[in-house]
């Protein structure tokens, strides 16, 4: 932080500590919304967010898919270092050439999380919404959190409306709907704890499927519909912008109790856009794919008197550096024992991050497309490798955010160098890879067995 940054956040701080709140919108893409290009989705309480702090260009989620992805905002670690690297249970593909490790489906207790950091020091924590990180011994009343409301092992509702039949949830009025409620819940506890600093995790269920909306927002949508939108799924329309309700509820409430000008506020998603919900504008493939639309996601920060309104941010950052940066932003120390990296340095004015390269690993197969792979992100050069042939793909993202162009036999020595650090990197944090399946079946190889994700 530089400047009169470091004023503000000095007078700020001698004040009163900093509240923290971290959304996280599950399956939401990266230009779903309208700071992030949508012409179809009405977001203008994320676009006003966005106005009044940073948007992030270039962040991305830890993983493809969403346990993995949470685990690493919890601990600010690789869901390859976790072990958890893939979504609680995944999907079964028998007859594939590759069979997954033996993954760890679960947060393990020993792991210390952002909340019971927070909590360490003083904070009243909660945890409002969808958890997927194992069962009941492993919820988030477990994990550092005062409060779990909502949170279970599952990775959807059962429905969107009340009832909604989730144990960690009382049902509401008939019809209730499943975003409000979740937003309701956050700002009581907000409103509970006003007198003492706080950290409330709000990973509202929404906008994953089922596909469940108000009829009136459908109804909206569907009157769009009809024009030259790319984006065009009526139902999830109305439940990003169901969400967007939401957060210009939780910014109206934060001003009513007079707390805005001390929360800070993050807004995020765990992996990019499902196709068959969204499309993700100039972004190849979406969730369960190694392509930039499967781990592109929106991440907007709003540090009231440090980051300046309206900003934006063109350096890669990773869910993970949620977890040492929130920290560092309440004037906590950030563990050295994590993956993540700090950049509330971006947030205070600088251009730049002294980082090292950002790199993935899912050893596991998805209907999204994805096949075992890891990849790395180094400046602009992400290099990919499939495991089940080895075969490698190069884009420059600079001038190919779309990954049209592979450039593996054309830059040889760059795709070299890179396939080098990833492996060494798989090694530093021992990621499982997969291993020879013996029921390899060419016939049968993308059959899979029922599950959701």
């Amino acid at each position: 932080m530089i400047g009169g940054a470091c004023a503000g956040l000095a007078f700020a701080q001698a004040r009163r500590p900093w509240n923290v709140l971290l959304i996280a919108i599950d399956d939401w893409g990266a230009s779903d919304a309208g700071c992030y290009g949508s012409r179809y989705y009405d977001t203008p309480n994320i676009d006003r967010l966005a106005a009044s702090g940073m948007r992030f260009t270039q962040a991305y989620s830890a993983c493809t898919v969403c346990s993995p992805s949470r685990a690493a905002i919890m601990t600010g670690k690789y869901p390859a270092r976790l072990h958890i690297t893939d979504w609680i249970a995944g999907h079964p593909y028998p007859w594939a050439k590759l069979r997954p490790p033996d993954w760890t489906q679960h947060l393990p207790l020993e792991e210390t999380t952002l909340a019971e950091r927070f909590k360490t020091a003083g904070y009243a924590t909660a945890s409002v919404g969808k958890w997927h990180l194992g069962g009941p011994e492993f919820y988030p009343d477990r994990q550092g959190f005062d409060r779990n409301i909502g949170g279970t092992h599952a990775g959807q509702p059962p429905s969107y409306f009340s009832p909604y039949k989730i144990s960690t949830l009382s049902d509401g009025p008939a019809g209730e709907y499943l975003t409000d409620r979740e937003c309701a819940e956050a700002l009581a506890f907000i409103e509970s704890r006003r007198e003492r600093p706080w950290f409330v995790y709000l990973p509202h269920h929404a906008v994953h499927t089922p596909l469940q909306a108000r009829q009136a927002l459908i109804e909206k949508y569907r009157r769009r519909a009809g024009n030259e939108n790319v984006q065009g799924n009526p139902v999830y329309a109305a439940m990003v912008e169901s969400v967007d309700e939401s957060i210009g509820r939780l910014l109206a409430g934060l001003d009513r109790m007079r707390l805005a000008e001390r929360t800070i506020i993050a807004l995020t998603s765990d992996n990019g856009g499902l196709l068959r919900s969204t499309t993700n504008l100039g972004l190849r493939a979406g969730k369960g794919s190694a392509y930039e639309g499967g781990v592109r996601v929106p991440l907007i920060v709003r540090w009231p008197g440090v980051a300046r309104a309206g900003s934006t941010s063109h350096v890669p950052v990773m869910g993970m550096d949620l977890h040492p940066t929130l920290l560092a932003m309440a004037g906590l120390q950030p563990p050295n024992e994590i993956d993540g990296d700090d950049f509330s340095t971006l947030l205070g004015g600088a251009r730049t991050l002294n980082r090292r390269p950002l790199f993935w690993h899912y050893p596991h197969y998805h209907p999204g497309g994805a096949t075992p792979y890891g990849a790395v992100r180094d400046g602009n050069l992400k290099l990919i490798e499939f495991y089940e042939n080895d075969r490698i793909e190069l884009y420059d993202l600079a001038t190919d955010p779309e990954e049209k162009s592979d450039l593996a036999a054309s830059r040889t020595d760059d795709a070299q160098r890179l396939r080098v650090r990833l492996r060494r990197w798989r090694h530093e944090v021992g990621a499982q890879m997969p291993l020879a399946n013996p029921n390899y079946d060419p016939g049968r190889a993308g059959q899979t067995g029922r599950g959701r994700t």
